[in-house]
């Protein structure tokens, strides 16, 4: 039987699967690409023939128009699709709307390509589904011991903490436009922040398509035009480049805080000019990227991206065969 490693390989393009003749998460144009989720690192524009989840696909048309790729095919989750000698099935991922794993069966093996991913409850996504597989393909964002993220909740619960100790200060919270803005907004929700919420226009766009997916946001509104006596005591969401920018002027003493697994890194913090960090991550954390390893029982790990060298000898030490790929193209991203 041969190896996975002779069919499923780095290129400069990205992961290549030969028997299938298209690339995972390219980082450069490709004839036929398969998209996990639509963060700008892993959907570029334009490929010939994407197929992906429908809310990748909706995410990908919001980004990039016309040239998103020249042809799209959803393929719902647990829907088999052939495509030439594999075949291809995507499985929740629980990182973003849409977000997916791709698994690959060709030649008797089965492969999971996890793309990003994480383990908490996210009402904005379907949780993620371990898949048993002879090779698993893993992110390594936070991938140290030293990322443990603490409960959601607990963070958001800072947050309106400090909002009851400084009820005449805008508190302004950076968050990633995809994926991270949402969830935050359901959290807060969760807490019982029934109020309006306020929004830089950047993340307009985004909470609109979710919105349409079925995602309930409660009311938003724009926080440029909003009067700067409005916005006292209120929670104002913007991407993080907005936090050092002139847009925030219009806020009354804004209070800068951030919401991403980095904010674990003080050093991170401070280099932002974050007064409230909030450690809300949408990766796995040690613990859980561990974790998953052991419930999906692949005999043999690849690191995609990320910490990958700690991820690489925990694994050896347990047993199971690891190599890191070192794929080019990842980019980190502050809202992670």
């Amino acid at each position: 039987m041969a190896a996975v490693s002779d069919w499923l390989f780095p290129t400069p393009a990205g992961l290549w699967c030969a028997p299938g003749g298209f690339a995972v998460d390219p980082a450069r144009p490709v004839d036929r690409a398969v998209i996990t989720h639509g963060h700008g690192d892993h959907a570029r524009p334009g490929h010939g023939h994407v197929l992906a989840t429908p809310g990748t696909l909706a995410i990908m048309r919001a980004r990039y128009g016309e040239g998103a790729a020249g042809a799209m095919q959803p393929a719902r989750y647990g829907e088999p699709v052939r495509v030439g000698d594999v075949t291809v099935e995507l499985r929740p991922a629980g990182h973003v709307l849409g977000s997916a794993q791709v698994v690959l069966t060709h030649a008797g093996r089965r492969v999971v390509i996890s793309g990003d991913y994480k383990r908490r409850p996210d009402p904005t996504t379907p949780p993620f589904e371990p898949v048993a597989c002879d090779v698993f393909v893993s992110e390594a964002t936070f991938g140290l011991p030293v990322f443990r993220h603490p409960d959601d909740r607990a963070e958001i619960a800072k947050l309106l903490r400090s909002l009851a100790l400084f009820p005449e200060r805008a508190h302004l919270v950076g968050v990633y436009a995809l994926g991270k803005a949402q969830r935050v907004i359901r959290l807060l929700r969760a807490a019982g922040w029934d109020r309006p919420l306020y929004i830089h226009g950047a993340l307009a766009g985004l909470c609109d398509l979710y919105r349409s997916l079925g995602v309930d946001l409660g009311e938003l509104r724009p926080a440029t035009g909003a009067a700067k006596a409005e916005l006292a005591g209120a929670i104002v969401l913007a991407p993080p480049s907005a936090l050092a920018d002139r847009w925030t002027r219009r806020l009354p003493d804004p209070v800068p805080a951030m919401a991403s697994g980095w904010m674990r890194v003080r050093a991170r913090a401070r280099q932002r000019g974050v007064e409230l960090p909030l450690v809300i991550s949408d990766h796995a954390d040690w613990d859980e990227l561990t974790r998953t390893f052991a419930e999906v029982g692949a005999p043999e790990i690849w690191i995609t991206h990320g910490r990958e060298e700690a991820l690489v000898h925990w694994a050896r030490t347990h047993g199971i065969a690891a190599r890191a790929l070192s794929l080019v193209g990842r980019e980190e991203e502050e809202g992670e």
